[in-house]
Order: structure tokens, then sequence, then C-alpha cells
């Protein structure tokens, strides 16, 4: 439950992102998404753990997570500009295939035929959605492909970090640096923002620290693969939110290609449970 609540929360922050962006240069706001999560979030990590938030593992990792965050955070409200917000969610769910293919090499890790088959289904059903032609490559969503991708590159460097520091130390971590990089484009788009916006920023930045935080503990009460399912849940929280927000609705191939998300994700959980697959391993 806390899971499902912290995507619909994730949801609504992914709104706000594309509202401000509509407005103001994705560069900025992410440099102020970052900065508010830290600054939110830095006090409940001290309270924690004390002095040793201030002390982190791998600092080079952490550096490249946060550009992660930066790069992906950033290409994802580019695309969002023209692509429907529903959809986009349901293309940025790549990210969950892009693992466990990256997993193989980036980690050294053994991969199911069962996962690879699961690979193939989510690439299949992200092809659905986008829909590219021939004639003309639909750029504002190689955005959001780009955004899974380095969703996927975090994914990995968490689980790198994460047997070495609490996960809210690396979170809080990843808040600094990615602050950090992002505002080295602030000469650049640097401009005051309004009332308004500077209303929708303060709310972005506590709905993705309370995301954050929620998610991280449901990590720490239940294992990945019990914890994996729910999260495609986000999808159809991004359907309504798009609704809301934005009046928009998938057509038809895009819902086909949702639930072939979905289905391909929750199989990947799923079925390595009821089929013990001694002979069907393969590795990279």
């Amino acid at each position: 439950m806390l899971m499902i609540f912290a995507l619909c929360l994730a949801s609504v922050s992914g709104a706000m992102m594309k509202i401000l962006s509509e407005t103001m240069e994705p560069p900025l706001v992410s440099f102020l998404r970052f900065a508010g999560y830290f600054i939110l979030l830095l006090p409940l990590a001290v309270f924690q753990y004390g002095r040793r938030v201030f002390v982190t593992a791998r600092p080079m990792v952490q550096v490249l997570r946060g550009l992660a965050l930066v790069l992906g955070n950033t290409a994802f409200m580019y695309g969002v500009r023209q692509v429907d917000y529903a959809n986009a969610i349901a293309i940025l769910y790549i990210y969950p295939f892009l693992m466990i293919a990256l997993s193989a090499w980036f980690l050294s890790e053994r991969v199911t035929l069962i996962s690879w088959m699961g690979v193939s289904g989510g690439f299949l059903g992200v092809i659905l959605v986008m829909r590219p032609n021939v004639s003309g490559i639909d750029f504002y969503g190689l955005f959001i492909v780009f955004t899974g991708f380095m969703v996927a590159v975090q994914m990995l460097l968490n689980r790198k970090l994460g047997v070495l520091s609490p996960p809210i130390v690396v979170a809080v971590w990843g808040a600094f640096t990615a602050t950090l990089i992002s505002g080295l484009s602030l000469p650049l788009y640097w401009r005051m923002p309004t009332q308004d916006e500077f209303f929708l920023i303060f709310l972005l930045a506590a709905l993705t620290a309370l995301s954050q935080t929620l998610m991280i503990v449901s990590m720490s009460w239940a294992t990945a693969d019990k914890i994996a399912p729910y999260t495609y849940s986000e999808i159809p929280f991004a359907v309504l939110v798009g609704y809301i927000f934005f009046q928009t609705t998938p057509d038809a191939l895009s819902w086909t290609g949702i639930c072939l998300i979905i289905l391909s994700g929750i199989a990947v959980v799923v079925l390595p449970r009821l089929f013990k697959p001694h002979n069907t391993e393969m590795s990279r």
C-alpha cells in the first residue's frame, strides 16, 4: 500500500513537471526540484542517521547517479511537452526491461529466459504506445525512452550503493549531487519564478520527497520481487492524472501497449515462482 500511494504521488509530481515545463525551461525546473527535494529530505536523514549522512561511499558513483537523475529528469520534461502524459509514463516503464538487459552486462548477473521474454514483450508494448513511423522518428518519444534508460542506470547504481549506505542516505546524496550538476546550467536558464510557479515548485519538491521516502520505506519492509508487480500501478494512475489535468486519454492501440507492458513486467516476477527454470538461464 505504501508503494502504491508513493506511485500515486509520483504520477502527480510528473504532471507538475509537465505544467512547469510549459512556462519554464526544463533544466531550471530540474534544479529547483532537486534543490527543494534535498532541503526537505536532509533534516529527516540527519535525524535518523546523524553524522553518517555527511559521509558517502563511492563518491564517483554518487556523481554518476546524480548525473543520471538530472539527464533523465530534464529529458522527461522535454519529451512530455509533446507526448500525452499517460503515454509518456507508459513509455517510461521501459526501464525495468532495460534493467534486466543491462544487468547481464553491468552487474554480470545471469538472466533467465523468462526475463528475456518479458523484456521482448515490454519493448513491443512501448513500440505500440510510441508507434514510430518510417518517414519520421518521434523525437519527443525518444526523450522519454532516454529517460527510461537513465532510470535503469540509476536503479543499477542504487544496487551498488545500497549495500554500502542506508537508502535514505543514498537518496539525499543523489538529490545533493543532482542539485550541483543541474546548477551548472543556471547562467543559461535562470529567471525568477512567478508566485504561481513557486507554489508548483514547492508542491513538486514536497511530492518528490514524500514519494521517494515512502518508496524507500516500502522497499525496506518487503523484498523487491514482492514490490515489483505493484510498481506498474503508476501507469493507470498516470491515465487518471492525465485526464484530470490535461483532459487526455490513451487510444485503443496505446491501451494495448500499456496492457502489454504491465503484463510483461508482472510475468517477469510471477512466472519464475511458478516454474523453476533449471536449464533456461541465459547470460550475456
